[in-house]
């Protein structure tokens, strides 16, 4: 049976699990969707906007589902957040839903968002992220699987980050972060992720041919279009050829560029 604290305020046209736990002071409006074993701990708001999976903890004061920072944003839009199993969402998160009819902003499985974060209208963000203390994301910022981004860095709109890369802390990306790297200063790559491929699995072989890529693109003397078309001529496997597609995607925003090893926390030296 739900524990729902008295001083809570649960619209009885929300639909809550049968162990749903609320706490003082929280508001739940209607339409809202919470999915079996959720915690929502005090003074936190979920709009009737929010559907949401199993499993998951949201944190004191944060806010979700609530309209988009967006001057052409209507108030009768009919749009969502959809949040995923088993993420830790803390203290005073905001989550925004999405700006257009029918458009959503996306929370995926087994991530955690630590205080302060922002996630502006329209941005996804996928499985096993980690967003550390008042990251800020604009609207329709893409996270991919894996990517760890450090604490107070900022995402323009519309921009891309790169499944599995390591993003350190108090930056600005107005431009895509491509998978499997080491990101800073303001859009700047040092090197691949090696630490972080390797925790996530990544064979030798793999991690070898990823780094191959990232030289071809930012040490071969190539600029990009060149170093793509030269990519072509090679064998790549998949995980390489996974960063090669992406940085061919990177349209609207481009791509960050090559900066020092000694700004970044890369290891790509290491195996």
């Amino acid at each position: 049976m739900s524990k729902i604290h008295p001083s809570a305020i649960v619209d009885s046209a929300a639909n809550l699990a049968s162990d749903v736990e609320v706490g003082p002071g929280v508001i739940i409006e209607a339409g809202a969707v919470i999915g079996e074993g959720c915690r929502i701990q005090a003074h936190a708001v979920v709009s009737g906007h929010v559907r949401m999976g199993a499993r998951n903890t949201v944190g004191y004061g944060a806010i979700l589902g609530a309209d988009p920072q967006d001057y052409d944003f209507k108030p009768g839009t009919k749009s969502e957040v959809l949040i995923g199993d088993d993420n830790i969402i803390r203290e005073y998160v905001t989550i925004h839903r999405g700006t257009k009819e029918g458009s959503i902003t996306k929370l995926g499985n087994n991530s955690f968002l630590m205080v302060g974060v922002h996630l502006g209208h329209n941005a996804s963000v996928g499985n096993r992220v980690i967003i550390a203390n008042n990251c800020l994301l604009a609207g329709y910022v893409e996270v991919q699987d894996g990517a760890v981004l450090g604490g107070g860095s900022v995402f323009h709109q519309f921009l891309r980050v790169g499944k599995l890369c390591m993003v350190r802390g108090g930056e600005r990306f107005p431009k895509d972060i491509p998978p499997f790297v080491s990101a800073y200063g303001t859009s700047l790559v040092a090197g691949i992720n090696a630490v972080g491929l390797r925790r996530a699995g990544f064979s030798a072989e793999s991690r070898m041919e990823i780094k191959r890529a990232f030289r071809l693109i930012y040490h071969s003397g190539l600029n990009i279009t060149q170093a793509l078309a030269e990519s072509k001529n090679q064998t790549w496997g998949p995980e390489a050829q996974y960063f090669l597609d992406f940085i061919a995607s990177a349209k609207k925003r481009g791509v960050c560029a090559a900066g020092s090893t000694r700004g970044g926390s890369s290891s790509e030296g290491e195996e």
